[in-house]
């Protein structure tokens, strides 16, 4: 008994409780992001196609041809419910979830099967998955090709000319994307920028004959670049429009399926595994850079990893001089007393405000009070559009920026605490002022401290999504704010971004099945880009420990 108290009087209980709490919450965590990581990367390896009968409780059969995406014990009362005839005596029944695709054919691309009702299951070689642009994907069989509605290549021969005519309608859909996003955007860029200049000199009073003279010269100058390239589009779109492929569907339907609406095809049943591993890690490529397609329920998501990086970046930088000043003032400047320490306190409880509050102050303060400011300053001949005085990229970046200052003021602070005082007054005997020891000696020495709390200012502002709807924001942006127009960074641009990404797939996707798996894959996508964010600042803020540590001791 008395060991068993001095047990408890030296606290090793609650060590061990502690401990094992710890474990528990890792293995939670891991758990998790395994879970993630599992159901959205499973999601690009491509499943094996089956071909089955199918018979309706009520009676009758068809043909169903698919992938199984999910399976499902469920109570035999739910199926009754929803009109299957299941016999009395039966309480559970197994339902399968068969990807078929062909929405435009059949209305429904996913359809709930009872597992026993499904007969002579097999998989055929010759199936092929279309992946198309609209409609989603397409199951079927080749039958033939055609050029300029004419048949070109029938049975065997049909998929070495479908091969050969998808590349080359890849290549002409690159170059239309090319023309019309690059050039003609370029284009279309500079007559906006041209109208509002027209617009400034007739506000100005100095739309006078000579300058009406140079901007209609400009403007028929980009006319002629703009008939130039739309002849070059017409005859592109043209060329595209030649081949097309004829299958047939699980109905027995034929379906022609035009070359410029597909983005690959594959036979998953005829595919050895290195073929499948190959193909799994082009289908994460084009996940990666790809951009998105049919309400963002497919293709890929490069815009919402370069506008979440892009806007990350610039909430850094604009954060950590501010934070770092704030935590020097109130450092070193400061007089400690009452006033002082009320200001340490509204920042530590400035860090538990709920974030969508800083988006109602970002939208009210900075959206419509500074920047329709700025419009009526600096931008009069775009009114009535609004320049600056709409969610953007910059409001974004500074609503995140106020709402991670407290981190980092407060991280930035205990750093400066930790610095011996016995080198502030070295540096002040040795003649130097105190701004060149703050600068030279204490900031120096606090960096690690102050990568900490940019860390932690990075792992907070990459997952919010809240205030970021009302700040710039949007399901799908037409351009990104980084191109290559004048002046390159277009911080009043609308972007999109990760978390917002997942929250329109997973909630306003009007298909729900096939967005499930993307919501998955980006889930664990942000997790990554969170962890690659933190770990780049963690990189740095080692060094910089390495590099004071002997100056500490």
């Amino acid at each position: 008994m008395n060991s068993i108290k001095l047990w408890f009087r030296k606290g090793e209980p609650w060590v061990w409780l502690n401990a094992g709490a710890v474990a528990i919450s890792v293995v939670m965590v891991v758990g998790l992001l395994l879970l993630v990581a599992v159901r959205g990367l499973s999601h690009f390896w491509p499943h094996t196609i089956i071909e089955a009968t199918y018979t309706e409780p009520e009676g009758g059969s068809y043909t169903v041809i698919g992938e199984i995406s999910d399976e499902e014990w469920v109570a035999a009362s739910r199926v009754r419910s929803a009109g299957v005839d299941i016999p009395e005596d039966v309480r559970v029944v197994q339902r399968v979830l068969i990807k078929t695709g062909n929405r435009d054919i059949t209305g429904l691309d996913f359809r709930w099967l009872l597992e026993e009702n499904l007969t002579d299951v097999h998989t055929p070689e010759q199936v092929m998955v279309v992946e198309r642009r609209e409609w989603g994907n397409f199951y079927g069989y080749l039958q033939a090709v055609k050029e300029d509605g004419q048949v070109v290549a029938s049975g065997e021969q049909a998929l070495p000319a479908l091969e050969q005519r998808l590349e080359r309608a890849l290549d002409l859909h690159d170059e239309i994307k090319e023309i019309e996003q690059g050039r003609i955007g370029s284009i279309n860029y500079e007559l906006e920028q041209l109208r509002l200049r027209e617009r400034r000199l007739e506000l100005n009073g100095e739309l006078d004959a000579a300058a009406q003279q140079n901007l209609k010269a400009e403007r028929a100058a980009l006319d002629d670049r703009y008939q130039a390239l739309k002849s070059e589009l017409d005859q592109l779109y043209q060329a595209i429009a030649r081949d097309s492929m004829v299958a047939t569907a699980m109905n027995g339907e034929e379906k022609e399926i035009p070359l410029k609406l597909v983005v690959q095809y594959k036979q998953p049943n005829n595919m050895s595994f290195f073929a499948k591993v190959g193909d799994y890690f082009h289908q994460l490529w084009l996940f990666l850079s790809d951009e998105p397609r049919e309400a963002n329920t497919e293709g890929g998501v490069f815009p919402a990893i370069f506008g979440t990086v892009l806007m990350v970046i610039l909430m850094s930088v604009i954060v950590t001089p501010f934070g770092v000043v704030a935590a020097v003032y109130l450092r070193e400047y400061a007089k400690q007393g009452p006033l002082t320490r009320t200001i340490r306190v509204a920042v530590n409880n400035l860090a538990g405000v709920p974030s969508i509050v800083y988006g109602v102050f970002g939208l009210g303060f900075f959206v419509y009070f500074l920047g329709g400011s700025l419009d009526a300053l600096f931008y009069p001949e775009a009114a009535p559009a609004p320049v600056f005085g709409t969610p953007g990229l910059l409001w974004a970046s500074i609503t995140l920026a106020l709402l991670t200052l407290p981190v980092v003021i407060v991280a930035t602070e205990e750093g400066l605490t930790r610095i011996p005082k016995s080198l502030r007054e070295g540096s002040l005997a040795l003649g130097a002022t105190k701004f060149e020891t703050i600068t030279k000696v204490i900031l120096p020495m606090s960096s690690p401290a102050m990568m900490t709390g940019l860390i932690l200012a990075i792992a907070r502002a990459a997952g919010e999504v809240a205030p970021l709807m009302l700040v710039g924001v949007v399901k799908l942006a037409p351009t990104l704010p980084l191109d290559g127009n004048f002046p390159y960074l277009h911080l009043e641009r609308k972007f999109m971004h990760l978390g917002f990404h997942i929250y329109d797939v997973g909630f306003q996707s009007p298909n729900v099945e096939a967005a499930r798996p993307l919501v998955y894959a980006t889930a664990a996508l942000l997790v990554v880009v969170i962890v690659v964010l933190n770990l780049t600042a963690i990189m740095i803020r080692n060094r910089l420990r390495e590099k004071y540590r002997s100056l500490e001791n």
